[in-house]
């Protein structure tokens, strides 16, 4: 999978203390850069503007205390929404079932991109994926990106989950 964010290590924890978990960490641009910060429950109910909230007041507060970043910059926290990335392997797991776009930094069974059924991961990081009636195999060291596909079935899901 893609690259360590380079505040990780320091972000992590304490939003995991806080009964969060970090789905992603990303900068955006150069000259106005914006920390992103893709956070959900650990229990894995719905996120609320309160729980974003309170993960970027205790965020902020960490990064003015250890003053990582060069300037000035601007710092959102937020859910990772229905077709949310997939970023690490337990996320195959919990999304099997699921419709899911994969690109990978290497061919694999001569291909960079797949989109098919997430059918999970084995114990080996290995990703399997339905697609064209094949069933690929894709290490989880390879991929550069994954995300979950907006679907009809996706949607189905997340409006049952609300009630």
């Amino acid at each position: 999978m893609a690259s360590v964010h380079p505040l990780q290590n320091l972000i992590e924890p304490m939003v995991e203390s806080l009964g969060y978990e970090v789905v992603r960490i990303m900068t955006v641009g150069a000259k106005n850069p914006t920390l992103q910060i893709m956070i959900e429950r650990q229990d894995h109910a719905d996120m609320t503007v309160d729980d974003c909230a309170a993960v970027s007041r205790a965020v902020s507060a960490k990064l003015d205390e250890a003053d990582p970043i060069d300037g000035q910059y601007a710092l959102e926290v937020s859910s990772p929404g229905i077709d949310r990335p997939l970023t690490k392997p337990e996320h195959f797991s919990r999304f099997a079932g699921s419709e899911a776009k994969i690109e990978t930094n290497v061919e694999v069974e001569g291909r960079k991109r797949f989109k098919g059924v997430l059918k999970g991961i084995d114990a080996r990081q290995q990703i399997l994926l339905a697609m064209d009636g094949t069933e690929y195999t894709i290490p989880f060291a390879a991929v550069s990106k994954a995300k979950l596909t907006l679907t009809d079935d996706l949607l189905a899901q997340a409006a049952a989950e609300e009630f």
